[in-house]
């Protein structure tokens, strides 16, 4: 099986979107009820006001779950029927919320999309883009809050074949050259084992390299330690339009209170019960509506990582 027998299944597989029995029709009706209403953009904690173009340079932070806190968070998991990812999610939604995002908290996150074991081996770029949306309204419990992520999160994996740029161009929100297009903070995890090269007569590691660019105003990126021991490696890409390299350290370290937290008492902990030193001093910049692009650069300013 090659990419392109993949492309040509995946086509038959969805079908038209003009036939509503199709597919494609139905995951693009689910997208659109889904999201509608989204916030444009969300207030964060930032330094200064957003610039009328981001120039997309980055910075990063780097931060770790011990594997303490990875053994909790899993426990929790296990115990409220989820992934360590929508814990992940769920942790931020909060943190954000709390710092004043508001409670409609649209996260975004790539989804393997390997969907069929018959794709496991094959090489190709399968990556699509998912908005995760969040609803933090009424000062949830945290366990509360992981089982609305549950049932926002399935139903989002069971219409993930929508390909992030096509999603954009049906919903047709706001374009700006200012910030990205439904949604501005993104969440990884990288769980898979990392692969192993084997070159005669070398010694091949991978080794993180800072580009200096940021694709989203914030980009929370989590994958196993590359030095064998247990727990989580994390990384803050950041905007430097935005947000200082303080701030950015204060994000990531209120991320590891609040996951702390949560893992201590997710049935009692409330979204404005976190205790997060500082926290209360942060104002949300406010958002300064940007001038909207033309339609034609709309698909580009859309296209996910690969």
């Amino acid at each position: 099986m090659q990419y392109a027998d993949y492309a040509l299944w995946q086509r038959d597989l969805l079908g038209s979107e003009d036939d509503p029995d199709s597919p494609a029709a139905r995951q693009l009706a689910y997208w659109k009820d889904a999201l509608a209403g989204l916030p444009d953009q969300i207030a964060l904690p930032a330094d200064r006001p957003r610039p009328d173009r981001a120039s997309y340079r980055g910075g990063q932070v780097a931060f770790e779950i011990p594997e303490e806190l990875h053994e909790g968070l899993a426990e929790l998991a296990r115990d409220h029927h989820v992934s360590v990812f929508m814990v992940l999610q769920a942790a931020l939604a909060a943190l954000l919320t709390r710092l004043g995002a508001g409670t409609d908290v649209p996260i975004g996150s790539p989804i393997a999309g390997r969907t069929d074991e018959a794709l496991d081996d094959l090489v190709g770029v399968f990556v699509n883009t998912l908005v995760l949306r969040t609803d933090t309204s009424g000062d949830p419990a945290f366990a509360e809050l992981l089982t609305r992520v549950r049932e926002a999160d399935l139903a989002a994996y069971a219409h993930q074949d929508v390909p992030f740029e096509r999603l954009v161009e049906v919903l047709n929100p706001v374009r700006s050259l200012a910030r990205h297009p439904l949604f501005q903070v993104m969440l990884t995890l990288q769980n898979n084992p990392e692969a192993a090269v084997e070159l005669p007569g070398l010694s091949v590691a991978v080794e993180p390299v800072d580009a200096g660019v940021a694709k989203f105003d914030l980009e929370f990126m989590l994958e196993r330690r590359r030095d064998g021991a247990d727990g989580l490696a994390g990384t803050l890409e950041y905007a430097l339009d935005l947000f200082d390299r303080g701030t950015a350290e204060r994000l990531a370290a209120w991320y590891g209170r609040v996951l702390e937290a949560v893992v201590e008492s997710a049935a009692s902990v409330t979204v404005s019960g976190l205790d997060l030193p500082g926290a209360d001093a942060v104002r949300p910049a406010p958002l300064v509506p940007a001038a909207p692009t033309a339609p034609a650069v709309s698909a580009d300013a859309g296209r996910s990582r690969a």
